[in-house]
């Protein structure tokens, strides 16, 4: 992949930033969203490339903002190479390496996590393809080692394995129109996402799930990296 478009999601830190910041050093092109204008704001100028890189305050889990960054991005750089479906959270009863249940979390924290773990990725999917299908690009979803093994009465798990089971139905779609889709699962990654909880020492650095993420778009024409996980050694589930 040389000189190409590629659009972020959440990536104002954790994996997306160390994503956007891995492109950017290849010389390609980046948009990047997040909901939090201030921390967009100091990622963009920690990160500089300003003619290659867009900031944009954006929710993906709202159908009109993803369609404008989309659109912004193709207006900006001219078209889109890859799409990045990275931003995601668990709402604050599920942020504990302890972890919440169903049954004794808050129903009225759900929501949002629901919307954007699910309807997210969906949304970006569906404003992207268009574009991704005229250049032969590529989709990536980010889902979770939760989303291939259960926990038990764990809602943040049952929103990833949607993730997992939304790339291979977009992709089965996508394939027939020449776009690549891929599924990255990270397992325990020292990121934000924990906020102040206490991680486990073999818990992974964002940069190697970035790494994976280039390299599911950086395969040749042809070739589909449908699923990649990317666990710390240490980690047993």
């Amino acid at each position: 992949m040389t000189g190409k478009t590629v659009l972020i999601t959440g990536a104002t830190s954790g994996v997306g930033a160390s994503a956007a910041r891995l492109l950017l050093g290849r010389g390609h092109r980046v948009t990047v969203t997040g909901r939090d204008e201030g921390k967009l704001k100091s990622f963009l100028d920690e990160t500089g490339h300003p003619d290659r890189l867009l900031g944009l305050v954006s929710d993906a889990a709202d159908w009109e903002a993803t369609q404008d960054a989309v659109a912004r991005t193709v207006e900006r750089f001219g078209g889109l190479d890859a799409a990045v479906a990275n931003a995601g959270f668990a709402s604050a009863d599920h942020l504990s390496t302890a972890g919440s249940t169903i049954f004794d979390g808050d129903p009225a924290l759900w929501p949002p996590m629901i919307l954007t773990n699910v309807l997210g990725p969906a949304l970006l999917a569906r404003a992207a393809l268009p574009h991704l299908e005229a250049g032969g690009g590529r989709l990536v979803l980010v889902g979770s080692v939760v989303g291939l093994k259960n926990a038990p009465a764990n809602l943040y798990s049952a929103t990833k394995w949607a993730v997992t089971g939304l790339a291979e139905n977009l992709r089965m779609y996508a394939t027939t129109r020449g776009v690549g889709v891929t599924l990255v699962n990270p397992g325990m990654i020292d990121t934000p996402f924990w906020q102040d909880n206490a991680l486990p020492a073999y818990a992974l650095a964002p940069e190697p799930v970035a790494e994976a993420i280039c390299y599911a778009l950086d395969q040749p024409a042809g070739v589909d990296v449908n699923t990649v996980t990317v666990r710390p050694i240490g980690q047993p589930n």
